[in-house]
């Protein structure tokens, strides 16, 4: 997978197409992220310590992975991720649409 947490996507496709939002956590084995702001749903809650009275809580889905692209950080427009090999071995990625590499 190559989107990780801390980055910024745009929903490519389903009802909340169009938004933006920092991936806050990654599932890599149900190929899934949750969005910041995206894919909102309503639990209701028992009441707890942390929340004396209970009630509904509004809170962000897991979301496909292949339902989000990346946000260029220089360019600011969605792009795919390629991986590139450096001269000490390692690896990073790059947006396949500037060609620069992202900050990991």
């Amino acid at each position: 997978m190559r989107i990780r947490k801390g980055d910024v996507v745009r929903v490519v496709s389903g009802n909340d197409s169009g938004k933006e939002g920092k991936v806050l956590k990654v599932f890599p084995d149900k190929n899934r992220v949750i969005v910041e702001k995206v894919n909102m749903i309503k639990r209701a809650t028992k009441a707890s310590k942390d929340m004396p009275q209970g009630g509904i809580v509004e809170k962000e889905a897991p979301i496909e992975a292949s339902n989000v692209m990346l946000v260029c950080p220089n360019t600011g427009k969605q792009t795919r991720i390629g991986k590139q090999l450096l001269s000490d071995g390692s690896r990073a990625r790059v947006s396949k649409k500037s060609g620069e590499m992202l900050n990991d």
